[in-house]
């Protein structure tokens, strides 16, 4: 009986999952608990090599995964992955918009060419993921799970992140927005709110000693999460036992954003 339960509540057996940056540091373990969930996945990555590489990890342990090369910047490539997952599954029921690229400049020193790369590579790419996939979800299913990845540094804004900042803040106000304009026609909208999962790049380029000690400072568990901690949030927000969730910002922080002093 309650096997069954949690199954009818949370099961994702023979859902289809969409992710773009699927390759990276977060995604990629997004991925893979989607597979263990039962779900065939379809990872969108400008990376291809790595994502071929967790495409052979996912189909060796007798799951369904493909690879797409994607540049996020670039709605064809968003039409032409649709394309395939179509011709692949024959639907979509879960798209996860992860693609994302960050810079430590100080502010007086940012270019336009980077402020409008990590804007087009965050913001403009959420943007059409939620166009190419939402109208397949709406106008073709009338149902669908969109899971937008926001930051801590959505706001307030954390330091040395500046464009990030902004662009993160906007995907949490998109969310918003469609969350409301979808939500009575089946397709619900959310953002996970990840803290500090730090990559090797952002330890290097973002995290000095007095950073982290701020950091874990401000981070009531006193430590930073792991890839695997996000599973639990995306999972509920892909599965019915979220139904009546739209619009949410999920925090999965530590604590983070619950601190002040």
């Amino acid at each position: 009986m309650s096997t069954n339960y949690i199954k009818q509540t949370f099961g994702l057996d023979g859902k289809i999952a969409v992710i773009t940056g699927g390759a990276g540091y977060l995604c990629s373990e997004m991925a893979r608990g989607l597979h263990y969930s039962g779900c065939s996945v379809a990872i969108l990555d400008k990376d291809h090599k790595s994502a071929e590489k967790l495409v052979m990890e996912i189909n060796d342990d007798d799951g369904k995964a493909i690879n797409c090369n994607l540049d996020s910047r670039k709605k064809p490539d968003f039409e032409r992955s649709l394309a395939l997952v179509l011709d692949t599954f024959g639907g979509v029921d879960i798209l996860i918009n992860g693609a994302g690229i960050n810079a430590p400049t100080p502010f007086l020193k940012i270019s336009e060419d980077e402020w409008d790369n990590i804007m087009a590579v965050q913001l403009k790419g959420t943007m059409f993921g939620c166009q190419v996939f939402g109208k397949q979800m709406l106008e073709e299913q009338g149902s669908g799970s969109i899971i937008n990845i926001s930051s801590a540094s959505a706001g307030p804004p954390l330091s040395k992140a500046f464009t990030y900042s902004v662009a993160k803040a906007g995907i949490k106000n998109l969310t918003q927005n469609l969350a409301r304009e979808w939500a009575t026609q089946g397709v619900r909208v959310n953002v996970l709110r990840p803290g500090f999962f730090p990559t090797d790049w952002s330890q290097k380029h973002f995290i000095t000693p007095e950073r982290e000690q701020a950091i874990l400072g401000h981070t009531p568990m006193g430590r930073y999460g792991m890839p695997e901690e996000l599973i639990g949030a995306v999972l509920w927000l892909a599965s019915d036992a979220s139904s009546f969730v739209t619009g949410a910002e999920i925090a999965v922080d530590g604590g983070f954003s619950a601190m002040t002093i």
